[in-house]
C-alpha cells in the first residue's frame, strides 16, 4: 500500500503570524491539524505506522495567504529538526550519504 501524505501550511484565522500544518493521509482521508513542527513530526510518524513506517511521498503546499516569512520560518525549523534527527541516528536522512 502506498503512503502519500499532503502537508498544507495554513494561517490561523484572523492572524498574520500564527500558522499550522494540515496533514492529510491521501489513502484514508484522515486529516490531522498540527500547531507546530514538533507535533507534525509526531503525527506523521503515527499516521505512517499503518503503512509499516514506509512513507512514499509527502506533498507540500501552502494557502495563498501564507506570507513568505512564514515559509522561511517553517523551512528553518524543519532543517533544525532534520539535523537533530541526523545527530540521533548518526547518519544523513537526505542526500548522497543517505543512500
Amino acid at each position: 500500500m502506498s503512503a502519500v501524505f499532503e502537508s498544507t501550511i495554513k494561517m490561523v484565522e484572523n492572524s498574520r503570524e500564527d500558522w499550522f500544518i494540515e496533514l492529510k493521509d491521501t489513502q484514508s482521508g484522515d486529516i490531522v491539524i498540527c500547531k507546530d513542527l514538533q507535533e507534525y513530526s509526531v503525527q506523521i510518524e503515527e499516521l505512517g505506522k499503518k503503512y509499516g513506517g514506509m512513507i512514499d511521498e509527502v506533498k507540500w503546499s501552502k494557502d495563498v495567504n501564507v506570507h513568505p516569512v512564514i515559509i522561511d520560518t517553517v523551512r528553518f525549523e524543519m532543517s533544525k529538526l532534520q539535523r537533530e534527527l541526523e545527530d540521533e541516528m548518526g547518519k544523513a536522512l537526505i542526500g548522497e550519504e543517505a543512500r
